[in-house]
């Protein structure tokens, strides 16, 4: 069985390709296919539901809204940074009518897909900022990083919009080159990626998940013992300045050991605020099936 795993083609997958780069999948005789997606986890959930991959590695707020609203497809399996992600709020660089992330009340933010962490997150903003509901006007689904760049300058024939969020580094590229402007920024209260996977994959290949996570607990460790060779890598193999990826791994922390999922910092914390904000339960969910669902998504080593 070949495993098809998602990952999100972003510095912070350079453990990921650590462990296929040194072996640490071959080793453990896991046939790994790495899957890149370029438009985030909202996309990485699509596939997770069609059976097009096994295993996904993206961001917790997208994975734990769909498991709140009902998706039993997939399972959280386990940490894989536990750091908090910064979400950098950008708007097209020649746009007078928008200097700041305050007056985004009742405005269109453009996002990858519906669902995804550039959907959650300016919902965590509006209510961080106590935005008036509505908070926003819509949300242009455009696919890509760079249809979103599109999006805010007002390109021809992509949905316009006034404003998106995406990871600080990833976008700061485009801020130096004057492609667009930053206008605020915000953290996420909780760890910022998880390593999920498919509930028949569970199912009917527990052994080969737990060689999975292994192997990426060793991808990891080789990242935080030879930074030099990470930077090199982001450097030449991404799209990041060896600079900016020096500044970045100074702000990321890995899992210590990505088996373990922390539930009340990592699921609940992040399902309560995400009812708080109005992001689940749209439907008249009560608490107690939003804690059900919430326990039987995530999957822990027996």
């Amino acid at each position: 069985m070949v495993l098809k795993v998602g990952f999100v083609p972003e510095h912070f997958s350079t453990p990921i390709q650590f462990a296929k780069i040194h072996g640490f999948f071959t080793q453990k005789n896991l046939q790994v296919e790495l899957i890149p997606f370029l438009s985030g986890s909202g996309h990485l959930i699509q596939c997770l539901k069609s059976q097009e991959i096994d295993i996904a590695i993206g961001l917790t707020e997208a994975f734990v809204r769909g498991i709140c609203d009902g998706d039993t497809e997939y399972k959280i399996s386990g940490t894989y940074v536990e750091s908090p992600l910064c979400w950098s709020i950008s708007t097209g660089s020649q746009r007078e009518d928008i200097t700041s992330c305050s007056q985004l009340n009742g405005k269109k933010i453009s996002v990858s897909r519906i669902g995804s962490g550039s959907y959650v997150m300016p919902f965590v903003l509006a209510l961080n900022n106590q935005f008036q509901k509505p908070f926003y006007s819509g949300f242009p689904a455009v696919s890509t990083f760079a249809n979103l760049r599109d999006s805010v300058n007002l390109v021809k024939n992509i949905e316009p919009s006034d404003a998106f969020m995406w990871e600080f580094f990833t976008s700061k590229k485009y801020y130096d080159n004057g492609e667009i402007k930053k206008i605020g920024e915000i953290y996420t209260p909780w760890p910022s990626w998880v390593i999920v996977s498919s509930s028949k994959l569970i199912e009917n290949e527990p052994l080969k998940l737990k060689e999975f996570l292994i192997a990426i607990q060793e991808g990891i460790d080789y990242f935080n013992d030879h930074k030099e060779e990470a930077v090199d890598y982001i450097g030449e193999n991404l799209d990041y300045s060896k600079e900016d990826a020096i500044e970045w791994m100074k702000t990321v922390k890995f899992s210590n050991d990505v088996k373990l999922i922390n539930y009340d910092r990592t699921v609940l914390n992040t399902s309560n605020i995400l009812r708080t904000a109005g992001v689940i339960q749209k439907n008249g969910e009560t608490n107690d099936l939003i804690s059900k669902r919430l326990e039987t998504g995530i999957f822990t080593q027996p």
